[in-house]
């Protein structure tokens, strides 16, 4: 089992730069994917970026391509993304999802295991 706690959300203006972090903890070490995604308010949830447990595969929706970046740390056993020249579409729940499947998906069924989700909202 993965516990996944979000951190780092919160309010910054349009053009700034915000940082979220994800731990995963639980009692098997393993490796897994781990992945961000989001959801607007009044939107479905959509997909952010994910990365492979070796960090060498990324994948980006087309939303934040250029602007935002994901990244992990596994001695710390935890996922970062770093949001950068943020707007106010940017503003959601971003919630961090690992699984066990070896391969970065942003297809959310991928994900077994999910956070409770971190605010960012970004001002105009």
């Amino acid at each position: 089992q993965v516990q996944l706690v979000e951190s780092g959300g919160g309010l910054v203006q349009a053009g700034g730069s915000l940082r979220l972090s994800c731990a995963a903890s639980g009692r098997t070490y393993s490796t897994y994917v781990m992945a961000w995604f989001r959801q607007p308010p009044g939107k479905e949830r959509e997909s952010v970026a994910a990365i492979s447990w070796s960090g060498g595969s990324v994948r980006y929706a087309d939303s934040v391509k250029g602007r935002f970046t994901i990244s992990r740390d596994n001695a710390k056993n935890t996922v970062y993304l770093e949001m950068n020249s943020l707007k106010p579409e940017d503003t959601a729940v971003y919630v961090c999802a690992a699984d066990f499947r070896g391969t970065p998906s942003l297809v959310r069924g991928h994900y077994a295991y999910w956070g409770q989700g971190t605010q960012v909202t970004v001002s105009s």
